[in-house]
């Protein structure tokens, strides 16, 4: 109080008529029952930073769509092997002029590039709806394509080429998936039950490649293999419980790619094999020791085609952005020897993985996507030319033939695996949008393929 200055009192019956007013406004402007607010689940996750799900556990809903009676498999990111061959598909025809090809079933999707993986009757992808803000797993009927089940969380993505673009791994019992921002589930692969999940961003410290993430899911045994590029820099789970099986310290900050884990073997010693950020990587798969590793092979902004074993000790590494191609051995013990190297002018690869059959390597190169075949030597043997470009438009190998996809006219070429030339037996038109850049999927003579918004599947003409 400022006692230099006079004290003025009020007089008692101000204070009464105050301190009503006051009251009665009290009274006016709140409800009867005063409630705590409790923030919706998307505000929750939200304030726990974007994408969350550690208290999101999802939404299973049931589809009118059953399981197909067909056996075939395509059960991860470039088949059983990781080869991108189909070893089911003897028998196909090779006269493709005049045909065309029966559409079995056409469904829509969500923005994305996510392929898909086959088991027991069952189609399982990768998908998102925008409108939910929701990632979605879907399975489907191999019959027809209908929605047996859909399990859901909530994970808000904005549109940057697509949203989701990984596939499934798929074993007798579990379905694990990698969903764009790094949410990783386990589901029951029948009823799509959740067994357990993971935030690798919350849980991990993953950074979330550019356009999202683009790793598929490895299953090795009973163990899912993934790559966070956190801490650890890889890591085993058990698919029953989730439990954590061994970790790959990554003390050098090695982070996620779009290139996903591939295993091979040398000198007896089986290891996984993975392009991080700052290069390429080889892990025991016992238990995960960093066996070596090549900062050389780092490309910017993406990493994205997966290493391919070649046989024997070699491993062949191809990427986009001006990188080329390399030519590893893995001596046990040591670090990598490289044989040979080409410019990206000669073989590349901007986005899916080439595929090795009878000592020769296939794919689509840097600018336009023509079609080249590379002997073990590092010989560019021909390419498709200038009539054949198929852009980022993925491929797969069945029975000796080259099945490949122009990313933008929804294009399918039918040519020959041979090292003597590009011979093309037909050309389909099986799409009708742009970016058809997912990878393809074939089991029990069917070929699963799809664009931006539209998956389709696709019955192949036997003799």
């Amino acid at each position: 109080m400022d006692l230099s200055r006079p004290t003025r009192l009020v007089p008692l019956a101000a204070l009464l008529v105050g301190a009503a007013a006051i009251a009665l406004w009290l009274a006016l402007s709140q409800p009867p029952e005063t409630a705590v607010r409790v923030p919706r689940q998307e505000e929750r996750d939200a304030q726990a930073g974007e994408g969350a799900v550690e208290r999101n556990a999802g939404t299973l809903i049931a589809g009118q769509g059953t399981p197909s009676e067909l056996t075939g498999s395509w059960p991860q990111f470039r088949g059983a092997d990781r080869t991108n061959v189909v070893r089911d598909a003897a028998g196909l025809t090779r006269s493709w002029g005049g045909r065309e090809l029966r559409v079995l079933w056409t469904i829509e999707a969500g923005e994305g590039h996510s392929g898909a993986a086959v088991r027991d009757g069952r189609v399982y992808m990768m998908d998102y709806d925008r409108e939910k803000l929701e990632d979605q797993v879907r399975c489907l009927s191999f019959d027809d394509g209908a929605d047996i089940w859909r399990y859901t969380y909530y994970v808000k993505v904005k549109r940057n080429h697509g949203m989701s673009r990984t596939v499934p791994a798929v074993s007798g019992d579990y379905v694990v998936t990698l969903g764009p921002k790094c949410h990783v589930v386990c589901l029951d692969a029948r009823q799509g039950t959740l067994i357990w999940k993971k935030d690798l961003v919350a849980e991990h410290g993953t950074e979330v490649p550019p356009w999202y993430a683009g790793e598929c899911p490895l299953i090795d045994g009973g163990n899912a293999i993934l790559a966070p590029g956190g801490e650890p820099l890889m890591m085993a789970v058990e698919l029953a419980t989730g439990k954590t099986v061994w970790e790959t310290p990554n003390p050098g900050g090695w982070g996620m790619t779009h290139s996903s884990v591939v295993a091979v073997e040398v000198g007896g010693e089986r290891q996984f094999v993975y392009c991080t950020t700052l290069g390429v990587v080889g892990v025991s798969a016992q238990d995960g020791r960093l066996l070596w590793r090549l900062p050389e092979w780092k490309i910017n902004p993406a990493n994205v085609a997966m290493p391919v074993p070649v046989g024997g000790d070699r491993l062949f590494l191809s990427g986009g952005y001006n990188k080329g191609c390399m030519m590893l051995r893995l001596p046990s013990g040591s670090e990598p020897e490289t044989l040979w190297r080409l410019p990206a002018k000669t073989f590349g690869s901007d986005q899916h993985t080439p595929i090795l059959h009878e000592e020769h390597i296939y794919g689509t190169i840097p600018p336009k996507g023509e079609l080249a075949c590379l002997d073990l030597e590092g010989n560019r043997l021909w390419t498709s030319g200038g009539e054949a470009r198929f852009g980022l438009g993925p491929y797969i190998l069945a029975d000796g033939l080259l099945f490949v996809l122009s990313d933008e006219g929804g294009t399918l070429h039918v040519a020959e695996a041979s090292p003597d030339g590009y011979n093309e037996l037909g050309v389909f038109h099986v799409l009708h949008g742009h970016d058809a850049w997912a990878p393809m999927a074939m089991a029990d003579g069917r070929l699963i393929l799809r664009d931006l918004t539209q998956v389709v599947c696709l019955e192949l003409p036997r003799e």
